[in-house]
């Protein structure tokens, strides 16, 4: 018997066979659960409510919306589930623009089945994941977040502040949600609130900012 939460997963790619396959490959991990599937961003827009997934899996180009406009546009909605990019392409701006918009990693289809498992896995625990020759794109474009102050950072309550710290070292909600013996709807208003403050569009933003503020 083991604690580990079960994590959800909505697929977001104009590609039936890569969602069927995407889905056969996730179903090896009992941990994990395709929750639902949409093959645009309109549709994904449409039931990412009512799936409610800790975790999406998102195309870059697909026919109408494309993977950046979906991006923001379920941020703008709300949702606060981790957003992975899953993509053919490793374009330095698309990289860079995704990860401004509010995605939390940055993977490419071509990469090993097993290892592409590997990194959905430590999504799901919290942590911001990136294809490995992406890395330097990535660590380049999270060295640069804005600046802001303590007046800032006063503006949080007590639990925002607690819950951004625990965003910083990682923890998924549902992590947080047993740190702090609350519920995972609660860290998700709390979370949402946060970046609202904050103006920052995702939590890998939030996690760099908070590491920034920490040092300074």
């Amino acid at each position: 018997m083991t604690d580990t939460p079960n994590v959800s997963i909505m697929m977001v790619d104009d590609h039936p066979l890569l969602r069927k396959g995407l889905r056969q490959l996730i179903e090896l991990e009992d941990e994990l659960t395709v929750v639902g599937e949409a093959s645009s961003g309109a549709e994904a827009l449409a039931i990412v409510e009512s799936c409610d997934p800790d975790l999406i899996t998102l195309d870059l180009n697909m026919q109408g919306m494309d993977g950046l406009e979906t991006l923001r546009a379920l941020r703008m909605q709300g949702v606060t589930a981790r957003i992975l990019m899953l993509t053919v392409s490793d374009n330095d701006e698309d990289v860079i623009e995704a990860i401004r918009s509010g995605a939390d990693g940055y993977l490419l289809k071509d990469m090993d089945p097993d290892e592409l498992l590997e990194k959905i896995k430590e999504a799901t625990l919290g942590k911001m994941v990136m294809s490995d020759k992406l890395t330097e794109i990535l660590a380049t474009a999270l060295r640069r977040p804005e600046k802001k102050g303590a007046n800032v950072i006063s503006s949080l309550t007590s639990r925002e502040y607690e819950i951004l710290k625990l965003i910083a070292k990682g923890l998924s909600n549902k992590l947080i949600a047993r740190e702090l013996d609350i519920s995972d709807g609660t860290v998700k208003v709390h979370v949402k609130h946060l970046l609202k403050k904050l103006n920052l569009k995702s939590r890998v933003e939030a996690a760099v900012w908070m590491v920034n503020y920490q040092t300074k």
